[in-house]
């Protein structure tokens, strides 16, 4: 990170690409040594695909979103608390929905009919949207100008 912006007084700037890598990776260093450490391999498979993966694909589409909203939207003047929680929850419920219809609908491919992957996607998908969205608006929200 540039102390350019620390000297001048500006904020640092939301740069999206960083903020998807890291709602990658994190999720799936501490699923994945979770997993090694219980010995459950389930979950360090879990950790690279359907917990690390949905925290970026939700930390891509919450962060493109907001990327260019201007500094005096309804979401850059909303209080930054408010807004990342607003953001969690909505994306939890999205995620439970998708998650609930993959489990229903994925043991119906012969290649998943034995896997416990499907039966993860309940859990793994609301959990991780819900946070990889809470953050990364905190972290959006806190690069914008107050209002």
């Amino acid at each position: 990170m540039s102390t350019k912006h620390r000297s001048t007084g500006e904020r640092p700037p939301f740069v999206l690409w960083r903020e998807v890598l890291v709602a990658y990776a994190m999720p799936a260093v501490m699923a994945a040594a979770g997993g090694v450490a219980t010995g459950r391999p389930q979950l360090v498979i879990a950790a690279l695909t359907t917990i690390a993966g949905t925290s970026a694909v939700v930390a891509a589409l919450v962060g493109a979103g907001l990327r260019h909203r201007p500094d005096d939207s309804w979401t850059a003047r909303m209080p930054r608390p408010l807004l990342a929680v607003g953001s969690g929850l909505g994306a939890a419920v999205l995620a439970s929905l998708l998650g609930r219809a993959g489990a229903h609908w994925l043991p119906d491919v012969p290649a998943l009919a034995d896997s416990p992957w499907p039966g993860r996607l309940r859990l793994d998908l609301p959990i991780s949207a819900a946070i990889a969205a809470t953050m990364i608006t905190w972290r959006w929200r806190g690069t914008r100008r107050k209002a």
